[in-house]
């Protein structure tokens, strides 16, 4: 993982950004990156390729049924860090989306992290670990100040879903979200077919032989400023 003492130069997403439903913002964080400031000063970030929606509406939401200590933090303003603890063994890492008083957010299923092994952060659990995130950041502000954050997507991600892939096919996949055994039916889980940190890829849809995103940053990476933080 690219660790530093600066940013990518690209800025934090606003508050405005996440105060949208769910199944909006959640396509839109593919893409984008996840950063967090380490004790020591350096900065572990990594682009995000794989996301669920979750609403209170639906079954599959910690909100569905009541609102509890343990899913407060989902019921709150939009922007923050929504973190449990599933099977009691992994962390899962959520933004809250959409209106303060109804559950609603996005997990964040997979991220593709620079120098790191391609399936380094393929699965929420993962994630939470390589980034070091616990119950102890449930509720942080997604903003550089509080350490934990979300940015932009960089200039040449942002190109690389512009455009359909090499087979002529769509950038992003919206399938069926996995691992809930409610609300399977609704199709609110996206990723990014050009990655090979995806966690688990849609049935017919084909692991691709070489890492379209890894190529991607491996190029630019390097040319960081690194005088030029969000």
């Amino acid at each position: 993982m690219v660790t530093s003492r600066h940013a990518p130069p690209v800025p934090p997403l606003p508050p405005s950004f996440f105060a949208r439903p769910a199944e909006v913002v959640a396509p839109e964080l593919i893409g984008c990156l996840l950063l967090r400031r380490q004790p020591s000063g350096a900065l572990r970030w990594g682009v995000i390729v794989e996301t669920e929606a979750y609403c209170q509406s639906e079954p599959a939401c910690h909100g569905h049924r009541r609102r509890s200590a343990s899913n407060d933090t989902l019921f709150g303003e939009p922007g923050r860090f929504y973190v449990y603890l599933t099977y009691g063994v992994h962390h899962c890492v959520n933004v809250v989306t959409g209106r303060p008083d109804w559950a609603n957010g996005v997990l964040l299923r997979a991220a593709a992290l620079p120098g790191e092994p391609e399936r380094a952060a393929a699965g929420p659990g993962l994630l939470a670990r390589c980034f070091a995130i616990d119950r102890r950041q449930d509720g942080r502000i997604a903003a550089p100040a509080s350490g934990l954050w979300l940015a932009s997507r960089l200039p040449e991600v942002a190109a690389l879903l512009e455009g359909p892939g090499p087979q002529g096919e769509a950038p992003l996949l919206q399938t069926q979200r996995i691992g809930v055994s409610q609300g399977q039916e609704l199709p609110w889980r996206w990723y990014l077919r050009a990655s090979r940190s995806v966690s688990r890829r849609a049935r017919g849809d084909r692991t691709p032989r070489h890492d379209g995103l890894a190529a991607l940053l491996a190029s630019t990476v390097g040319a960081f400023d690194g005088s030029r933080t969000p």
